[in-house]
């Protein structure tokens, strides 16, 4: 399995390594991180959640038990680690996205293609539902609560109104929202714009690597590791085994189901922390070394966990 695992990992850090030789290399400017990661959040992304929403349908995702699995296991350690961060005096915004770099896995680049390889084709409902619940649930939560740690306003009511506003005008809620309403009327898409969907969704995880390599490539970065290393050890360790305890013990679901759950939370952080930070302006040394390290080091958690269920 080892083999197959690194086959899926090579590619993201090829990406990532790719955007690290343009920058160093100076063939990508020092804006190019912040620019490619504007079009990922404002065009690619948003297409990609739309897409994925817009073709699910409405009775795939009653999966009760799946779901509370699986939300329980990253909302745990999401609101955990946003609390610890709050206690250690860090920025609600940027505790929030220190959150989602304990809980945010990297379920479409790395998990769908695991969960066919390791348990076939009955594994991918749950992985699609997982990766709605990662890509739209958590991702839209993380927002919410970054648009309330950026508001200066002491009125409650003049926060709120603030918040709304940057909410219904933010491209990562609006369109997976719009695609779950598409799919709710019955409407399918197809033709033309269902190519112009593939295309440009199909850009977003690529486009998000390189400018993460293109942000590693920068000068002078100072690196926490040891804040790092402690979301890593949630990511990798932590929620692999609540979910695994919740799969197991506590909701008692279906073999297939529970396996599915276990090895897509103990997937290592997926780019969507990194993107947040960059569109935000917000540090992002310390995401960028959680997703490096992350994808590294699951190389040999994630092989544990594939030996240990199947």
């Amino acid at each position: 399995m080892f083999t197959p695992l690194l086959t899926i990992i090579l590619p993201v850090f090829g990406l990532i390594f790719a955007g690290y030789a343009g920058r160093k290399t100076n063939k990508l400017g020092p804006n190019a991180s912040s620019e490619l990661n504007r079009f990922v959040v404002y065009l690619a992304l948003p297409a990609l959640l739309f897409d994925i929403m817009a073709k699910t349908p409405w009775s795939m995702l009653d999966q009760p038990g799946f779901i509370a699995v699986f939300g329980i296991g990253s909302g745990a350690v999401y609101l955990a680690t946003l609390l610890v961060r709050l206690w250690q005096s860090r920025h609600l915004a940027d505790a929030s996205i220190d959150g989602l770099n304990a809980a945010y896995p990297n379920t479409g680049f790395v998990g769908l293609p695991l969960c066919l390889l390791a348990f076939g084709q009955a594994s991918l409902a749950p992985a699609v539902i997982a990766t709605i619940m990662t890509v739209c649930v958590l991702f839209a939560m993380a927002i919410v609560v970054i648009e309330l740690g950026l508001q200066t306003e002491k009125h409650i009511g003049a926060t709120m109104g603030r918040v709304a506003k940057s909410l219904i005008t933010n491209p990562l809620l609006i369109a997976p929202l719009a695609g779950a309403l598409w799919s709710g009327a019955g409407l399918h898409v197809s033709g033309g714009a269902e190519v112009f969907l593939k295309l440009l969704g199909g850009a977003a995880s690529p486009c998000a690597l390189v400018a993460l390599g293109l942000f590693l490539g920068e000068k002078a970065k100072a690196r926490d590791a040891r804040t790092a290393s402690a979301l890593v050890a949630l990511k990798l360790v932590v929620q692999p085994l609540l979910t695994w305890w919740l799969a197991f013990h506590v909701f008692d679901l279906p073999p297939l189901w529970a396996k599915t759950a276990v090895i897509l939370s103990a997937l290592p952080t997926g780019t969507g922390p990194f993107m947040l930070a960059e569109f935000y302006r917000r540090e992002a040394a310390v995401t960028s070394a959680a997703i490096l390290f992350s994808t590294l080091v699951s190389l040999v958690t994630v092989t544990f966990c594939l030996a240990v269920l199947l």
